[in-house]
């Protein structure tokens, strides 16, 4: 036989990239021997724990030293992430990201409390 008539199938083919998928839903397998129930399902992410946002809060925009206490917020999931246990570092996450998001509406709406006074004309700018 030459090369040129030979045929592959498919199924003799390898893979191209990973050949792993992942699971979309969790799987339900029953062993035969007791018939004991395994179910598999995707790993849980580890939480985020927003220490950028945190660190540029605290920098530039620490309306009421909230950055700072998000930064120790976002420490500490870090720290709680690090150990292994997930539901801490859920439960700092989540406030790091509350204190973040407070800093960052205040920010703005002083921002626009501002701007909307120098048009008006009631604050004036500062010259050089």
């Amino acid at each position: 036989a030459s090369m040129e008539n030979l045929k592959y199938s498919p199924e003799l083919l390898p893979m191209q990239g990973n050949s792993y998928e992942r699971l979309k839903e969790p799987r339900v397998v029953t062993l035969p021997s007791n018939a004991a129930v395994v179910t598999i399902g995707p790993p849980a992410k580890p939480p985020r724990d927003h220490i950028i946002w945190s660190l540029f809060s605290t920098i530039y925009m620490n309306y009421c030293c909230l950055g700072f206490a998000a930064l120790c917020y976002s420490i500490k999931a870090r720290d709680r992430k690090a150990l292994g246990d997930l539901e801490g570092a859920r439960g700092y996450a989540s406030t790091a990201r509350c204190f973040n998001l407070t800093t960052l509406i205040l920010f703005l709406i002083t921002v626009l409390v501002l701007i909307i006074l120098i048009s008006v004309g009631v604050v004036y700018p500062m010259e050089l």
